[in-house]
């Protein structure tokens, strides 16, 4: 029995890659930060050599290291999370999908609109918890729908479940994925419901995420072609559109995440266990709170060694990333464009330092290389 079980820690860049400044990002480096805090203690991703990465002359280093290393550069044009998760698995995207921190444009809104019958409110970037504060009583009394989006290539609609019931948001979100392809194809619709009162709304557990569908076949396409198992934990099901996974789990944050990886582990499959740790980018890299992603790096950490025990002597976990959201940096909230870690361990993985790769779809065709298939995408293995 071979198991892979492949963890993003969603936006963990390690340093601004060379045309950062074309993005806005010179001189960003998501894990400095993180480091400069008391709170970041991180001795396990250490012993696996995470400080012998290129680009590490920062920071102290061990004599010795345990694991196999890489140092990721994104081929992709962009720093999306859709796109650094899509490389990963295989697809190189030409052009970052689409953003919009104007809010989108008028006749988009307007076709909407249309096709829902209801009016919108907002139509800008905003926070998710601060937009149904300030447009909720709006909302509540006229029905119209609540657009927003944000740094990331969203469309997100939000509804209180009171005047909006939640089949009829989902219905609306649907009628917007159906529109926004093309120059307007964004990563993402997303279902925001919310209750509560007027000055204590809450948004409920009823998000649902409509995905652009991947463009080429990915890792997970093969993987599930040559009969293996794919496992999706987090938001891994939502990024691809449901395609090339067999079983997913949503999860509320990284330490649900954590817990349901160490789940799977005591299960019998063959293939691939494909997770997301969210809270690294959506609580504190882009709220810009160091501390806090510090600590959040520090209990990954901290369970790393339940992980690694858990393998069995065929199994394989690999660490990655699929951008930067530098939580130090002062110019935007927005993702930063970084390179990223890979870090593979297991019973049967040598030691190495493999320097810098040219893209994240390495990671991929290493997957496919370890159950003896090979890439149908541009990607090598970094072997084992």
């Amino acid at each position: 029995m071979k198991r892979v079980f492949l963890i993003v820690l969603d936006s963990v860049g390690i340093g601004a890659m060379p045309d950062a400044a074309s993005y806005g990002d010179a001189g960003v480096n998501t894990l400095k930060a993180a480091a400069s805090s008391p709170r970041f203690d991180t001795p396990n991703l250490e012993r696996l050599g995470l400080f012998h990465l290129d680009g590490m002359e920062w920071h102290g280093k061990r004599s010795a290291f345990e694991g196999r290393i890489a140092r990721m550069k994104e081929a992709s044009c962009g720093k999306d999370t859709t796109v650094g998760h899509w490389e990963i698995a295989g697809i190189r995207s030409a052009r970052p999908l689409p953003t919009y921190p104007e809010g989108f444009p008028v006749e988009v809104i307007r076709r909407f609109s249309q096709a829902v019958g209801r009016g919108v409110l907002c139509n800008r970037p905003y926070s998710g918890t601060a937009v149904i504060q300030d447009y909720g009583d709006e909302h509540v009394r006229t029905g119209d729908l609540i657009v927003y989006t944000s740094a990331d290539s969203v469309f997100q609609i939000a509804a209180h479940e009171d005047v909006v019931p939640t089949a009829e948001l989902y219905r609306c979100c649907e009628i917007a994925r159906a529109q926004l392809t093309g120059e307007h194809g964004v990563g993402r619709v997303i279902a925001r419901p919310f209750a509560g009162e007027s000055g204590h709304y809450f948004r409920t557990a009823g998000r649902h995420d409509y995905s652009l569908e991947p463009p080429s076949v990915t890792m997970l396409d093969q993987l599930r072609e040559a009969g293996k198992t794919v496992i999706a934990v987090g938001k891994i099901r939502d990024i691809f559109a449901g395609r090339g996974i067999e079983e997913a789990v949503a999860t509320s944050g990284n330490a649900e995440g954590i817990q349901r990886t160490l789940d799977y582990m005591e299960k019998d499959f063959e293939g691939l266990c494909f997770v997301n740790l969210v809270d690294f980018d959506m609580l504190y890299g882009h709220r810009r709170d160091v501390d806090g992603y510090a600590a959040a790096l520090s209990y990954f950490d901290e369970k790393l060694p339940k992980l690694l025990d858990r393998l069995g002597p065929e199994d394989v976990l690999m660490i990655t990333a699929d951008h930067g959201c530098d939580p130090s940096y002062e110019k935007s909230t927005d993702h930063t464009r970084e390179y990223t870690p890979f870090l593979m361990a297991g019973p049967g993985v040598t030691a190495a330092n493999l320097g810098t790769r040219d893209t994240f779809a390495d990671i991929g065709a290493t997957v496919l290389d370890l159950f003896g298939i090979a890439p149908a995408f541009t990607g090598k293995s970094m072997g084992r």
